[in-house]
């Protein structure tokens, strides 16, 4: 395939301080190696010195962003470490660590806003879930932490919740009925030390962006493989079930979805299309080829306000929009998007 046209998946790990995000990111990496696939990696540090990248090692692609959290002070610079890492090392797959204190609906923006000048489509929001943590917030209710984890758990794709032996089996289901409350559409991963298949994570979303599976809600006390497990089985279970197919659902959750085109498109059925998108697609943005002038146009589109204004893109840029929002519909939109192609 020609290098142009090659996208390159992106997984955002999200959790707080302490989860086990940079153990998964290990594990991560180590799995994508043994299969002969070359990862890069953007890490977050708050601090001045990157001591999770330290533990990663020298020999992995790295951006290293300190100083600041992506979502706020460093925001505007993670485009393009993004796009200088996939330029220089051509990675088969991107992985970036957010730090702790990070809400992954402002990075997911920008990884929006890089998919714009380059083929890179985020894949996976996997957030890493402390479970002591959270039973310790949870008994809070209340601070600036709480409502963090509550928002880095909501906009996930995946939830790990991570260090069960810290629970009890009534304490670890108990917490997952609160997950529940907050993301219904998620599949839970019960871990300790952050021990999963990777390749789970990868055709969880593989499989949902072809169409072919969707994550259900399962029964109280049943594994997603479909079978009924003790809590005694519980956790090896959680190893095991990713031999098994998932059920189907009427909706996925996806948090971004990135559309490139191969075809300039009309501009008033463009218009017309974007008109019609469901309430919880809130967001959109892209650039976008039209047939009826032979000028390029950036789109930006929120709260059912469509803003399209006249470039001239320096180099190859792809034509592409992504859309954000929460667990709608991506079937529904492709066919808008079909339709639209004609």
């Amino acid at each position: 395939m020609d290098k142009r046209e090659r996208t390159v998946p992106v997984y955002l790990l999200s959790g707080f301080l302490g989860s086990g995000k940079t153990t998964l990111l290990k594990r991560w990496l180590e799995a994508a190696e043994a299969a002969g696939r070359k990862p890069a990696v953007v890490m977050n540090e708050l601090g001045d010195v990157n001591l999770d990248g330290i533990e990663i090692g020298r020999d992995v692609r790295m951006a290293e962003m300190l100083g600041g959290c992506i979502c706020c002070t460093v925001r505007g610079d993670l485009g393009m470490e993004m796009l200088k890492l996939v330029e220089e090392h051509e990675p088969d797959l991107l992985l970036i660590e957010s730090t702790g204190a990070a809400n992954p609906m402002d990075i997911i923006d920008a990884i929006g806003d890089a998919s714009m000048l380059k083929r890179v489509e985020l894949k996976q929001v996997v957030t890493v879930v402390d479970a002591k943590h959270l039973q310790a917030q949870r008994d809070k209710g209340t601070g600036q932490t709480f409502r963090l984890m509550k928002e880095q758990i909501r906009c996930a794709t995946v939830l790990i919740l991570n260090k069960t032996d810290l629970v009890t089996d009534p304490e670890a289901d108990e917490l997952e009925r609160l997950i529940r409350e907050w993301n219904r559409f998620a599949p839970i991963y019960r871990t300790v030390g952050s021990q999963i298949d990777i390749g789970l994570l990868e055709r969880i979303n593989s499989e949902a962006a072809s169409g072919r599976t969707e994550i259900t809600e399962e029964p109280e006390g049943a594994c997603r493989c479909g079978h009924s497990h003790s809590h005694a089985e519980h956790e090896h279970a959680a190893h095991e079930h990713a031999a098994h197919e998932h059920a189907h659902h009427s909706h996925e959750h996806v948090m971004a979805y990135t559309r490139y085109f191969d075809h300039p498109v009309n501009s008033e059925a463009f218009e017309e299309m974007m008109g019609r998108l469901p309430d919880n697609v809130y967001r959109a943005k892209g650039i976008l080829s039209f047939t009826d002038t032979s000028s390029r146009f950036m789109f930006q589109y929120a709260y059912k306000q469509l803003d399209l204004m006249k470039i001239n893109p320096q180099g190859e840029v792809p034509d592409v929009a992504v859309f954000i929002g929460e667990h709608f519909d991506r079937a529904e939109l492709e066919l808008l998007i079909r339709q639209l192609a004609g």
